[in-house]
């Protein structure tokens, strides 16, 4: 799938441009992702972000609330929840009742939305399960598929905590 944490950050910074006026770098709207980002109503937070008013040409600063995060992350997210039930309509019914039970995991940097424990709201399917991990977004993507396969018996080794276990 061809969105993930970087069009996230890339849809955040052209909403903040389109709307205030306002220019902001890769790694704030980065911050906002993570601190504030979430996929459905219901949240209250906010965040102070700074960046280049376009019209006077000075710094500026104002509060982002989560609310018009979520509205510049809705396009990402919807590819994202369009591509998972792709994948659920070829799902054999006793996986996706395993899915059911068990719920997903989302690693990568997409998953870094910092509010958006239940994925997709209404669209959500089962009770997801996040992993996170302290490392940059692309050891989560190692670290997370490693922690979402169970350990076969005598199988290949697994990544676990960025470790490789056997």
């Amino acid at each position: 799938m061809r969105v993930a944490g970087d069009k996230m950050d890339e849809a955040i910074l052209q909403y903040v441009k389109r709307k205030y006026n306002l220019l902001i770098g890769e790694p704030t709207a980065e911050h906002i992702k993570v601190a504030i980002g979430n996929a459905f109503p219901g949240f209250t937070e906010t965040a102070e972000i700074k960046g280049l008013d376009m019209v006077s040409g000075v710094p500026k600063a104002l509060t982002l609330h989560a609310d018009e995060v979520r509205e510049a992350l809705s396009e990402p997210v919807r590819i994202i929840v369009d591509a998972v039930k792709s994948v659920f309509e070829e799902t054999p019914p006793e996986l996706a009742g395993d899915i059911y039970d068990r719920g997903i995991v989302l690693a990568g940097g997409g998953r870094c939305c910092g509010t958006s424990t239940p994925c997709c709201g209404k669209r959500r399917v089962s009770p997801s399960r996040w992993r996170r991990t302290r490392s940059p977004a692309w050891c989560s993507i190692r670290q997370g598929a490693g922690r979402a396969r169970p350990a076969p018996a005598g199988g290949p080794a697994l990544i676990n905590r960025g470790r490789t276990v056997h």
